[in-house]
């Protein structure tokens, strides 16, 4: 499919220096950007049918983890802020098994998307994953299935929804809550967030929305899903640099094998 067919360019004149601009400023203050519709019902319905067809390729996963994605630290007790854990439990398809025809390729390799990317995320390029499996993945969370709360590892993140749960399945952060560059992980501020002493932000995302995010220093989760319809969402990961491939140990562990 066209990109024209796939974006709205009407709304998201992507090659905008203006709107480029815009985007740029709001997601430098909140360090969020959602654009409602940026994919056309059109093409999400062509994602969809998609995603439906290669479920049961999927790799479903069951995990507890520490809000830091990091190993338990012998340093802190097993029930410290450092090591609680938290669960995850999703399905994902990668890179590999989606078509090379499916729309989400032609966005990902479209070279206004990545300019627009660049431009709202203060990158000179971003370029795709080295190894197979790992820069375009749909994701699936059936009935029950949710992600944990948890700090995000690399500096950004960008994702499609493509079919919202009927209920639950909902995406919550707080903003600001460590400062992972200085070393200051906030304990306290962790754990009030884990125990709901703390207010927390949600974003309601439909299908088509696409969804600018950083979550470095911002803990989020997806709420489980409470309803009968599977919640899809694909991710498009990106690197600052060429050459770069997940560890044969994340491939493993998110994808249940290397290649």
């Amino acid at each position: 499919m066209e990109l024209d067919k796939i974006v709205d360019s009407g709304a998201y004149p992507m090659g905008s220096d203006a709107f480029r601009k815009t985007c740029r400023q709001k997601f430098d203050a909140e360090g969020v950007l959602v654009l409602p519709g940026f994919v056309s019902p059109e093409a999400i319905a062509s994602l969809l049918a998609e995603g439906l067809a290669n479920e049961d390729k999927a790799y479903f996963t069951n995990d507890s983890h520490t809000v830091y994605l990091s190993p338990v630290d012998p340093e802190f007790t097993e029930n410290h802020t450092r090591n609680r854990q938290v669960v995850s439990s999703k399905g994902c398809i990668t890179d590999d098994i989606i078509p090379e025809t499916s729309v989400l390729k032609s966005l990902y390799n479209a070279e206004v998307f990545r300019g627009f990317l660049c431009d709202i995320l203060g990158e000179d390029a971003l370029y795709e994953y080295a190894d197979p499996l790992s820069s375009i993945n749909l994701h699936y969370a059936k009935t029950g299935q949710e992600l944990g709360w948890h700090f995000d590892n690399s500096s950004f993140a960008i994702t499609l929804m493509v079919q919202p749960a009927e209920f639950g399945g909902k995406f919550e952060y707080v903003g600001g809550v460590r400062d992972a560059d200085a070393g200051e992980m906030n304990f306290g501020g962790v754990a009030d967030v884990l125990d709901g002493r703390t207010n927390v932000q949600e974003l309601s995302v439909d299908a088509g929305a696409l969804v600018l995010f950083r979550g470095r220093n911002a803990i989020h989760r997806v709420t489980p899903n409470e309803g009968s319809r599977t919640r899809m969402l694909a991710v498009l990961a990106y690197n600052s640099e060429p050459g770069v491939a997940l560890s044969e140990e994340a491939r493993l562990t998110f994808f249940g094998r290397t290649g």
